[in-house]
C-alpha cells in the first residue's frame, strides 16, 4: 500500500480526491511559490524599490520557468525548507544574473510557502465548495419528495418515535448548508498573504514594506492581514476546521446510511454497493463507510493541526513542518468527502415499505409517547406516564398490539389517528420542506 490512499494508484477510485489532488504535489506547491515570487518582483518593481526592467524579467521568468521538485530535494533536507534551493534553481534558469540577484528581495521562506499555500487552498475551498453544493442539491430534491414519508427514529439505536425520511435528509443536509454560509467570511479574514521578512519585522523589506505586503495581496487576489501571521496559524487553523467539520457532516450521512443499509433494517437503498470476494449475497455499503474513516481520520488529524499551532519564538521548524505533514491531508480528506458523498447521494431512495414495516413491529410501542401525551389529558401527566407503561407491559406480556389494548381500556380516544404514523409525524415535514427551500433560496443567491 502506498503511504497515503490519496496518493494510491489502486486506491484512487475508493479516495478520489479529483482536482484538489492536483493543488497537492511537489509540482504543483512550485507553481504556487514561483507566482508568489514573480507577483512580489512585480510590485516591487512597480514601487521602484528594485528595478522596474528586473522585476519585470522576473515576473517573466516566473511563469515561464519549469523547475524539478527531486532537483530540490538534497538542499530542502539540509535546509529544512525547500525555498532557497528554489530561489537558487530559479536564478540560474534565468540565465540573467544582473536582474536574478533581485529575486526574492527582502523575503523569508514563509512568507513565499504561507502564501503560496493560501492560493492552493483557496482553490481548494472553491472545489469543496462547489461538491457540496450539488450534494445539497440532491439532498433537497430528496427532502421535498419524501417530507411526509414516516420512517422510525432512532435513540440509542432504538425506536423513539415516528420521524419522516425528508426530515432525516434535512438533518444530513443542514450542517452543509451552515458551512457554505460561512465561507464569505471564512475568505475574508484566512485568505491571508504573508509577507513579513525574516522575524516577522519586515526590515529587509524597506520603507515600503506595507505598500509592498497590501499591493501583492491585490495582485493575488488575497486579503492584507495587516501584519505578520508567521507565528499565528490561527488563519490555518480555521481553513483546518472548517474542512473537518465539512468531513464529519459527510461522515454522519454516511454512519446513517451504513445503519440503514444492514441486514434488518434495510430502510434505504443506495442504488450501487460493493461486492464481497466469497459471498455473492452481499452488498457493502462502501461509498458510506469511506465517508465515516475520512471523518474518523481528519478528527486524529485536525488535533494534530491544532498542536502544530503552538509556535515556539518567532519560527518554529518543529511546528510547521507538522503542519506540512498533516494539513494535506486535511485537505485531501475533505476533497475525497466531497467526491464520494456526491456520487452517494445520487443513488439513495427510501424503502418506504421497509419502514413502513420496521414502524408496524414491536407491538406499535413506538407511538408510547403519543399515548401518553394524549393520556395527559384524562389525566395529570405523571399518572398518564405511569398508565402508559401499564398498557406498554401489558402488549408486551401478552403480545397485544398497543393499539388494541388502548381500544380495549379507553374506547373513548381515536387510536386510528393515535396509531397512524403519518399523524405523529410532528415538525418533521415541515423541517424537510423548509430546508428545500433553504437549499433552491442559495441556488438563487
Amino acid at each position: 500500500m502506498a503511504g497515503s490512499v490519496f496518493d494510491s494508484a489502486m486506491f484512487s477510485k475508493l479516495f478520489p480526491t479529483g482536482e484538489i489532488g492536483r493543488l497537492f504535489t511537489d509540482s504543483a506547491e512550485l507553481r504556487a511559490m514561483l507566482l508568489v515570487e514573480g507577483m512580489l518582483a512585480k510590485v516591487q518593481g512597480d514601487l521602484g524599490v528594485i528595478p522596474a526592467e528586473s522585476a519585470q524579467a522576473i515576473t517573466r521568468a516566473a511563469m515561464e520557468v519549469q523547475l524539478d521538485p527531486g532537483a530540490l530535494a538534497q538542499a530542502t533536507g539540509e535546509n529544512g525548507v525547500s525555498v532557497p534551493a528554489l530561489v537558487a534553481a530559479f536564478r540560474a534558469e534565468m540565465q540573467a544574473p544582473e536582474h536574478a540577484a533581485f529575486v526574492h528581495w527582502g523575503a523569508t521562506s514563509q512568507d513565499i510557502i504561507d502564501t503560496g499555500l493560501m492560493l492552493r487552498l483557496r482553490q481548494a475551498l472553491t472545489l469543496v465548495e462547489k461538491d457540496l453544493t450539488s450534494v445539497l442539491a440532491r439532498l433537497s430534491e430528496l427532502a421535498e419528495a419524501h417530507a411526509a414519508l414516516p420512517m422510525p427514529a432512532r435513540t440509542y439505536g432504538q425506536h423513539a418515535t415516528p420521524t419522516s425520511f425528508g426530515a432525516v435528509v434535512a438533518g444530513w443536509g443542514a450542517p452543509l448548508l451552515g458551512l457554505l454560509d460561512e465561507l464569505p467570511e471564512l475568505r475574508r479574514t484566512c485568505l491571508l498573504v504573508s509577507l513579513s521578512g525574516a522575524a516577522g519585522t519586515s526590515g529587509a523589506l524597506g520603507p515600503q514594506a506595507t505598500e509592498t505586503r497590501k499591493a501583492l495581496a491585490g495582485l493575488l487576489n488575497l486579503q492584507d492581514p495587516g501584519r505578520s501571521w508567521h507565528t499565528d496559524r490561527t488563519p490555518v487553523l480555521r481553513i483546518g476546521d472548517w474542512l473537518t467539520r465539512a468531513t464529519l457532516a459527510l461522515g454522519k450521512l454516511g454512519e446513517d446510511a451504513i445503519e440503514l443499509t444492514q441486514t434488518g433494517i434495510g430502510e434505504i437503498r443506495l442504488g450501487g454497493s460493493g461486492a464481497s470476494s466469497t459471498m455473492p449475497q452481499k452488498q457493502n455499503p462502501v461509498g458510506p463507510s469511506v465517508l465515516v474513516a475520512l471523518a474518523r481520520q481528519q478528527t486524529g488529524l485536525f488535533s494534530t493541526l491544532q498542536g502544530a499551532a503552538m509556535h515556539r519564538h518567532q519560527r518554529d521548524g518543529a511546528a510547521w513542518f507538522t503542519e506540512w505533514m498533516c494539513l494535506p491531508q486535511i485537505v485531501l480528506g475533505a476533497g475525497a468527502a466531497g467526491q464520494v458523498a456526491l456520487r452517494l447521494v445520487q443513488g439513495i431512495e427510501p424503502n418506504a415499505e421497509a419502514m413502513r414495516a420496521a414502524l408496524e413491529q414491536n407491538l406499535g410501542l413506538i407511538h408510547a409517547e403519543a399515548l401518553s401525551f394524549e393520556l395527559a389529558r384524562h389525566m395529570p401527566r405523571p399518572e398518564a406516564q405511569a398508565t402508559t407503561k401499564a398498557l406498554c407491559r401489558e402488549a408486551v406480556e401478552t403480545g397485544t398490539p398497543l393499539r388494541d389494548v388502548v381500544a380495549r381500556a379507553w374506547p373513548q380516544i381515536d387510536t386510528a389517528t393515535l396509531f397512524d404514523p403519518a399523524e405523529q409525524l410532528g415538525l418533521a415535514p415541515e423541517e424537510a420542506r423548509s430546508f428545500a427551500r433553504r437549499v433552491t433560496e442559495r441556488s438563487k443567491e
